[in-house]
């Protein structure tokens, strides 16, 4: 083969070689592309299902991305707490919440709100026995409606309701909603207190109340006094309360721990005549208990040397912050928060030592 022929062939082959090397070349290209595609889409989707586990975009204009069980405005909803989307309020194993709440005008045009009814049955939930003012309703399955709601989700409660009461048309009654699980009532126990001068316009509902849990000579006992002044006559009202809580505790049950709750019209520095009880104290003090953020109406009042079982702990729920409510939603639900204070479920305020046992043969 002549030399020329042979470079020919030689050229030839080298191209032939360049472009089955480039060939390859592209080939692993492409594999690598394609593997590095795979990768990147287990990463990404990896992230993606960490992101919706753990968070959620909320709202559709103003995107925002809030941390899963968290509350928002457009989805005030969570595992935690099927209405509020925030946990119950922490409390102690060795206490109980006492709690009133003026809802005002509650009725069956209350009751047919969805979005508010679920807020008053949340509400309820986070105390162990609720005082109720102001229920409106002539039909009497409101209240029995109502706490079937509160039981949808497995609770327990049960509850105490008294006269209609009023000097005109329009007509109210008390309540106590309370957790049996927590708390006992001794029905016989419950009555109207007796006003033969009708120097109240709402006659005050007592009922006495064992807490559950401790052996009963230890349990915390109590009697509530439910109570809604009427705001024209809030003065001559606060001035017989003083006898109301006197009455109530000398009613020939022997309980020295009476605590007066609900809507009194007044602040700390308004009691009248409730102040001469000597060592009486209020569980709400220099805070607004309206939802409007402007007046002091509803509070707990009881003798400090007596109910020693109170630990000192209370104050106002704030649905608008729990909830993240506008005043025009909050209002929906009531123009008054509800106030609470904490006791003790033991007598005296503590847990006494049981009492020591001889053994059988020194006895």
């Amino acid at each position: 083969m002549e030399s020329g022929a042979a470079f020919s062939l030689w050229s030839a082959a080298c191209a032939s070689c360049q472009v089955l090397t480039c060939e390859n070349r592209n080939v692993g290209r492409t594999a690598v592309r394609r593997i590095s595609a795979l990768l990147l889409a287990i990463i990404a989707g990896a992230a993606a299902w960490f992101f919706f586990q753990n968070y959620r975009i909320d709202g559709f204009e103003n995107l925002t991305v809030i941390p899963r069980g968290a509350v928002s405005p457009s989805n005030p909803t969570s595992p935690t707490n099927p209405v509020a989307g925030v946990p119950a309020m922490a409390r102690k194993s060795d206490s109980i919440r006492i709690a009133s709440f003026n809802i005002q005008v509650f009725g069956l045009t209350k009751l047919q709100k969805p979005e508010v009814v679920s807020k008053l049955v949340d509400i309820v939930r986070q105390f162990d026995i609720v005082a109720i003012q102001e229920i409106r309703a002539a039909d009497q399955g409101v209240l029995p409606q109502f706490v079937e709601m509160i039981n949808s989700t497995g609770r327990h409660y049960d509850y105490v309701l008294g006269p209609r009461l009023g000097r005109t048309s329009s007509k109210e009654q008390y309540a106590y909603v309370f957790d049996t699980a927590s708390l006992q009532v001794d029905r016989s126990q419950v009555y109207t207190v007796q006003d033969p001068r009708d120097l109240i316009h709402r006659e005050p509902l007592v009922a006495w109340f064992r807490v559950r849990g401790p052996d009963p000579s230890q349990a915390f006992t109590f009697s509530l006094v439910n109570v809604h002044t009427d705001p024209d006559e809030v003065e001559q009202e606060m001035n017989v309360m003083d006898d109301v809580f006197r009455a109530v505790r000398d009613d020939g049950r022997g309980e020295d721990d009476v605590i007066l709750l609900g809507d009194f019209n007044a602040d700390e520095s308004h009691l009248g005549q409730l102040a001469t009880i000597p060592g009486i104290i209020w569980a709400i003090s220099g805070t607004t208990t309206n939802t409007r953020g402007t007046k002091m109406y509803d509070n707990l009042f009881m003798q400090r040397q007596a109910t020693s079982e109170y630990t000192g702990r209370g104050g106002v729920f704030d649905f608008l912050r729990q909830y993240n409510l506008t005043l025009a939603q909050g209002l929906e639900i009531s123009d008054h928060l509800p106030v609470w204070a904490e006791f003790s479920i033991y007598e005296g305020g503590f847990q006494h030592a049981p009492v020591a046992t001889l053994p059988k043969e020194n006895r």
